[in-house]
This record gives C-alpha cells, structure tokens and sequence, in this order.
C-alpha cells in the first residue's frame, strides 16, 4: 500500500485544475486548505452554509478562544513567564547541574510547541494560526541558539502574534525590540567601534524592502550605525534597552538621505520609512500571495495588494481582505496548486482525522523527521512554503509512515466525511477496493490530500 501511494504521489503531485468552476463544497474545501489547516468533519457544511465571504470575515475577526481550549493552555506554566522570567529561570538552570538544564529546556520546548500545535489543530480561530505561520517564518527567530531557547515561547506570544492583522509597523516595532531577535541577529552587542551587521541586513532584505529593494551595502552598513545601541539587559527582565554608550553618534547618509544624530530615534525613523517603503509593500504582498494563492503568484493580483498596503499604511487586514476578495484567490487554476509544508501536513491531518492532541512528543518528532522541526529554522528567512522546497521521496515517503502511524487511530469514514471532494474519483475507487483497516492511512498518504 506504501507503494502504491508513493508512485500516485510523485506522478500527481503537479498543480491541479478543479473540473468545474469553484463553487458548493470545491469552493469550501478550497477555502478551508488555504485560510485554515484543512477541514475537520462537518467543516465544509458549516462554510457552504455561511458562504466563503463570511466565513473569511468571521476568521479576520475571531471570536475567543473556546473555554476548554484556552483552560487547556492556561496550564502551560512556562508560556504565562514574561521573557525575564524565562531568561531568568534558563540562566539558572544553566549554571546547575547537567540534567536540571536539560530538564528545563525540554519543558520550555515542549510547552511553546503544545501551544502552538494545540492551537493549529484544535482553535476556531484558524487564519490567526495561519498567519502566526507565516509572520514567525518571515520574522524568523531559531529556538536552537543560545538564550533563545528560553525566548521563542514570549517572542511568538508578544512580538507576533498579537499582531498578524494589525499593524505591519508595530510588527516590525515589536520584532526589532524584543529580545530575542535581538540576540538571534546579534544586534544587542553592535556598538560604534564594534558594528555587527547582521539585523540590519536581515531588516532590509528580508523583514521589510526584499533583496532587491534598491538599496546598497553602504545603506546596510549606515542603518547598522543607526542601530547601534539597541539591546537589551539579561538581568533587568530582558526589557529592550537603548545604550546611548554603544551608540554610533557620527553623521549618517542611509536610502540617500542624511540622518543627524538622535539617539534611539534614528531607529524608529528607519522602521517608520521601512514599513511603508513601496519596495516593502511589493515584498511582502508578493510572499503574502505565494502562501495563500500560488508559488509564482499573479503579478496583478500582488500589484493590486501593495496599492493597498501603501493606501492603508501598512494594515495588514486591509491587504488580506484585497487577497481573498480578488478573482485569482477563488480561481480555478490555483485550487489545489500548493504543496503543503510538513507542518501544514502534519496539522491538517490531526484536523481531518478529528483525533484529540493528548501528546506532543509524535507530532514534534514527525515534524523534526520532516525537515521542519518547530522554531527550529537556522538561517533568518525561515522556512519555505513552496513544493521545490519540500516534495521528494523521501520526504513523502515520511508522510505516508506517518498516515499509517496516525490511522491505527483514525476512523476511514470520519476522515472521507472530513475530505469529502477534495480526494479525487480515482483515488477515491482505488481507496474503496482496499482494505478496511488501511484507508484512513490511504486517503492521509493520497497525493490529493498532500496538496492544498
């Protein structure tokens, strides 16, 4: 049966065309595989009902957090510690014995990874879990360096996620402050006389105008100055802290203009300038369009977007709301034309397969076996989100072990009930002519449930 499901795979797996045009169930499968992880049961009912609008208004303005669910991570002690409170406990842990430092670092990744996949699988509130996806992955932090172990959980909870669709600005403010970032890209140790690079790169080509945003690497190495002194103190609750000691107070030219010196605020000048930078909105709108509509995104859908983004100053709302109102989000060519990432896999099956997450350890370990171990990116542009990044055998052959681990679980009919059109009539007859106890692992491993 593995297999058989590994040939299907690698011979399907192309950008696929709905027969008809999107409407009825294709458009709610449609929409639930892109503003949400996947259908659960009884989900493409409750959208065809609603309609897609609504529904994608309702998700832009959720409701709370359902009672047991938020009860549920009200447990995990390590997410409510402000981010002093974790350096804290980690630095301690650091300096006593081997095993109680090991202990703790396990709890804080354990935790920062239930809440995270606690609430990918089971909230209601599924587009705030999508776009904590993909502003994580393009204001990347790697868990795996240093201090950073005990500040991804505060870094996600306050510099991310209370912003994926508000403000880019205040994003862009809430990243560049936190500790965590400021680590990760050394930022905290640049000073006049000791100048590190690193965040300022990243903020340029990365974070806000893209690699070809029309700047130099004069323009990097000046905004670096302008940063100069932009820390923070390890043993004052790791606020953010502006050393006017460790800053570059020379004269400055950055993006062709001349910057007098003026302490922190020549930084908040240069976010200010960056956020609403047309080169940004391209940037951005661009990424924004390869995650939710199709690798090589339509040009005059992006265009469109970055008029928004320059109209609305940056609301990210506002240029979500252009995205999913426009004809190509909704158009036929693009249904089922993403792969999805293993961690858009590995949740949109948990969802299909309507099984609690009593245990994180299976989903962590999968994800790591995937390539995509959680917080777990290196290098500071994060993960990709497009199918050459990720479909190859032997990353497919990872998935279908892992539908058959999950399906010793899962019920067949709840999960057809869950996919409903979004498997094909040939995978659906081939699926029907097999074994009972195989076809929850069958239609999880099927080539159309590897797309979205």
């Amino acid at each position: 049966m593995r297999r058989w499901i590994l040939i299907a795979a690698l011979a399907a797996l192309s950008p696929a065309a709905w027969a008809a045009p999107l409407a009825g169930d294709q458009a709610a499968l449609h929409v639930l595989n892109r503003v949400a992880y996947g259908p659960r049961p009884g989900d493409v009912e409750k959208l065809r009902q609603s309609g897609v609008q609504a529904y994608i208004e309702e998700q832009m303005n959720p409701p709370a957090l359902p009672v047991a669910l938020a009860q549920r991570l009200d447990k995990l002690e390590t997410l409510k510690m402000s981010a002093g409170e974790a350096l804290a406990r980690f630095q301690e842990a650091r300096d006593g014995e081997q095993g109680e430092r090991r202990e703790v670092v396990a709890k804080m990744a354990s935790e920062a990874a239930e809440a995270r996949l606690l609430r990918a699988i089971e909230s209601p509130r599924q587009l705030e879990e999508v776009m904590v996806d993909f502003w994580y992955n393009h204001f990347n932090v790697f868990a795996g360096k240093g201090q950073d172990r005990a500040l991804v959980a505060s870094y996600e909870r306050d510099a991310i996620r209370p912003y994926v669709f508000g403000s880019f600005r205040q994003m862009l403010g809430a990243t560049a402050r936190h500790p965590a970032m400021l680590f990760y890209l050394d930022n905290w140790v640049s000073k006049a006389g000791g100048l590190n690079e690193n965040y300022a790169r990243e903020l340029m080509e990365l974070h806000t105008l893209g690699v070809d945003g029309g700047y130099t690497q004069k323009d990097v190495t000046e905004l670096a100055r302008m940063l100069t002194g932009w820390t923070y103190a390890p043993k004052r609750d790791a606020q953010f802290v502006f050393d006017p000691r460790r800053h570059d107070t020379g004269p400055k030219t950055w993006l062709g203009k001349p910057v007098t010196a003026r302490g922190v605020a020549e930084g908040e000048y240069a976010l200010d300038v960056l956020a609403v930078h047309p080169a940004t909105a391209r940037h951005i709108s661009r990424k924004l369009a390869q995650y939710f509509v199709a690798d090589t995104p339509p040009a005059a859908l992006v265009e469109r977007m970055a008029q928004s983004w320059a109209s609305s100053n940056g609301d990210i709302r506002s240029v979500l709301r252009t995205m999913f109102a426009s004809q190509e989000f909704m158009d036929q060519q693009y249904a089922g034309a993403k792969f999805k990432t293993p961690y858009q896999y590995v949740v949109s099956a948990s969802r299909a397969a309507a099984m609690p997450m009593t245990e994180v350890k299976p989903l962590v370990g999968i994800l790591s076996r995937l390539g995509m171990p959680l917080y777990g990116c290196q290098t500071p542009d994060g993960y990709k989100n497009t199918e050459s990044a990720w479909l190859n055998p032997d990353g497919l052959s990872r998935r279908i072990s892992y539908a058959l681990t999950l399906s010793a679980g899962a019920d067949a009919d709840t999960v057809q009930q869950a996919l409903g059109a979004s498997i094909s009539k040939r995978s659906a007859d081939i699926i029907a002519d097999s074994n009972e106890r195989l076809r929850a692992a069958m239609l999880l491993g099927s080539p159309d449930f590897m797309q979205r």
